[in-house]
């Protein structure tokens, strides 16, 4: 039987924009004071159409940066609305997911790569 909350977010983009948002202000403030010209984009699915990728950060790592000044275009965190849905099956395991999404995309902004989250158990 399927989650009425999940039934409500597939058919509510913005329901689902709003849940981020919580997820996102839920996050420690060290980890997101640092954030600069970064945008959070909600999007269906990735570019290929897929369900197998949760979210994507689109930039460059603090760490591999000269200089970044005016005029930059923001670097993006993206989450994949359609793919989290079809992994959850309850709003609370959504949160969850979200949450650690958040978390990993934002790592790779500071420079943590794929083998570091998941040693630390964040992939």
């Amino acid at each position: 039987m399927s989650d009425p909350a999940l039934a409500r977010l597939r058919e509510d983009p913005s329901g689902f924009e709003a849940l981020v948002v919580e997820e996102l202000d839920a996050l420690p403030d060290d980890m997101v004071d640092g954030l600069d010209n970064v945008v959070f984009v909600v999007e269906d699915r990735p570019e290929d159409g897929s369900l197998d990728l949760l979210g994507l950060y689109d930039g460059v790592a603090l760490t591999e940066r000269g200089s970044y000044g005016f005029g930059e275009l923001p670097d993006r965190i993206v989450l994949y609305r359609e793919p989290l849905l079809a992994i959850c099956g309850d709003l609370e395991q959504l949160r969850d997911e979200i949450h650690v999404t958040l978390v990993h995309e934002i790592a790779h902004f500071y420079g943590i790569d794929d083998e570091e989250l998941h040693r630390l158990g964040w992939a």
